[in-house]
């Protein structure tokens, strides 16, 4: 049974994203050679990437083009890629299906696969998938800066969702990674 992963990075005040849509300047402050090989890692490791339908968007724009990272753009491009929209019909990244039932879609994919399934971003999808109880991992970089307003990686709940720490390392441009295993409410 394959485990569901989701990564993001977030400003130490717990945001994403900046004000606007793609505002992801704070990937500036924990970017370096660790977290560059912790994407290569993910290249070696995952056996799906997911994505909600703005996240893909920009994904596949960046990542299709991309001259400055030639070995992450090369296990992106490659990698087998879902991406949860209700508008998204026909996906232009190679190696891209697209489904309206993403919580139905993860849960069965889970059970017939080994290697993890990564979700890259895509808070709105995460706070979905974590409410349907599908989420095993949740691993945050917490990158060194104070972004004071945007949008919050993590939505208000309705109750307390525990969560079990796993681990804990600083990154050589001194942001923090977590990683907890989400647990039944």
């Amino acid at each position: 049974m394959g485990k569901l992963i989701a990564w993001n990075i977030m400003s130490i005040d717990g945001f994403f994203e900046g004000d606007e849509p793609w505002d992801l300047r704070l990937h500036e402050h924990i970017w370096g050679d660790d977290l560059r090989d912790l994407s290569l890692h993910f290249g070696e490791e995952a056996g799906l990437l997911v994505f909600g339908r703005a996240t893909y968007e920009g994904m596949a724009a960046h990542w299709s083009s991309d001259t400055s990272e030639p070995d992450i753009a090369r296990y992106m491009n490659r990698i087998p890629k879902l991406v949860a929209s209700r508008t998204l019909t026909e996906p232009e990244w190679n190696n891209t299906e697209v489904t309206a039932d993403p919580v139905g879609e993860l849960a069965r994919r889970k059970q017939s696969t080994d290697p993890p399934i990564y979700i890259f971003g895509s808070a709105e999808l995460v706070d979905s998938l974590l409410e349907a109880g599908l989420v095993d991992e949740l691993l945050i970089g917490v990158a060194p800066v104070i972004l004071g307003s945007g949008t919050p990686l993590l939505k208000a709940r309705a109750a307390a969702r525990p969560v079990r720490f796993l681990e804990s390392r600083a990154v050589d441009t001194g942001g923090v990674l977590l990683r907890y295993r989400v647990t039944d409410a």
